[in-house]
């Protein structure tokens, strides 16, 4: 079974794939039209034969549109949409990348990619146990 997890954003997301046991990062997409948004990530629905999205939701009015995005994608694509906590992901994801040596400009446009990841991981090991 293989997963997306979807670090949203409003003007890019961060994209990992997981199966079973494991997340890794993915991708991060820059857009300006939701509709085209979806259409790329169907693509790598189809692409990486996806079964399940897993969309992380932050806290106050992101939250929201989150689980307003988790709702565009379930009725666009008709592929079933879950949504995990996310809150403080990017944080972590920061740290662990510095941690890791990997320089500032690859970071910062690796970030959501690495939030998405253990966002994702996290929702992984939650239904494992």
């Amino acid at each position: 079974m293989k997963y997306l997890g979807i670090d949203y954003g409003r003007a890019k997301i961060g994209l990992a794939l997981g199966e079973i046991f494991l997340a890794e990062p993915y991708s991060v997409i820059r857009y300006t039209n939701l509709d085209v948004l979806i259409k790329q990530i169907d693509g790598i629905i189809q692409k990486e034969k996806i079964v399940r999205v897993v969309v992380g939701v932050s806290e106050s009015k992101m939250a929201n549109q989150s689980r307003d995005f988790g709702d565009k994608l379930n009725e666009a694509l008709n592929i079933p949409v879950d949504f995990q906590d996310e809150t403080l992901t990017s944080h972590d994801a920061q740290r662990l990348a510095i941690e890791s040596g990997i320089g500032r400009k690859k970071r910062k446009g690796l970030e959501d990619s690495y939030a998405a990841t253990i966002m994702l991981q996290n929702y992984l090991d939650s239904q494992t146990t």
